[in-house]
């Protein structure tokens, strides 16, 4: 397994990494491809099996889990696990792309660990905690309780934003577009 190049984004709920990644994978010249995470939950409003996530169940993560079939992995929540199956990268790789991921910050600098030379590892700052609650609530898919623990979490994920190769800050949208691009189109035209 070590052939194209890999872009990690990641960044607390609600920071915009997901647009970005969405951005990006409309310009032809960077040769993108979007790593299909495998998620143990149910799909949320408009989210597509295959497309959005790999949605499978707890136990059947698990026997994945066991079987070595993931570059990386992680209980996001109790019970609510996400990873990247190596079968994904292959896939991928064999279309002679470069692998793009919207992934948690462990995942992220997993990959970034297992693979430090084809890796660039890209952090998402929102502008600030209330901002990401807010956006969080406008996102209307998920309960309180659930935004709470997104948010106490949050707190923990901004922290590891110096371990990452370059950080975004997200104040703007279209200025934060703008530098990813440029980011990703440097790191893969180079040799």
């Amino acid at each position: 397994m070590n052939k194209g190049k890999l872009i990690v984004f990641s960044a607390p709920s609600g920071s915009g990494k997901t647009t970005i990644v969405r951005h990006l994978l409309g310009k032809e010249d960077l040769n993108l491809e979007f790593s299909i995470s495998a998620a143990s939950r149910e799909p949320r409003g408009e989210e597509v099996n295959g497309k959005d996530y790999y949605f499978i169940s707890l136990e059947e993560f698990k026997k994945h889990i066991k079987a070595e079939d993931f570059l990386e992995w992680e209980e996001v929540y109790r019970d609510n696990f996400y990873g990247t199956l190596k079968s994904e990268i292959e896939r991928i790789w064999a279309l002679g792309k470069n692998v793009i991921f919207d992934i948690d910050v462990a995942g992220g600098l997993r990959i970034k660990h297992k693979f430090p030379e084809q890796t660039l590892a890209v952090f998402v700052k929102p502008p600030s905690v209330d901002e990401l609650k807010r956006r969080l609530k406008q996102r209307s898919t998920e309960s309180d309780d659930k935004i709470n623990m997104r948010i106490a979490k949050a707190s923990v994920e901004l922290a590891t934003a110096p371990q990452f190769d370059t950080i975004i800050k997200n104040y703007d949208l279209d200025t934060a577009k703008k530098e990813a691009y440029q980011l990703v189109k440097a790191f893969v035209n180079k040799d």
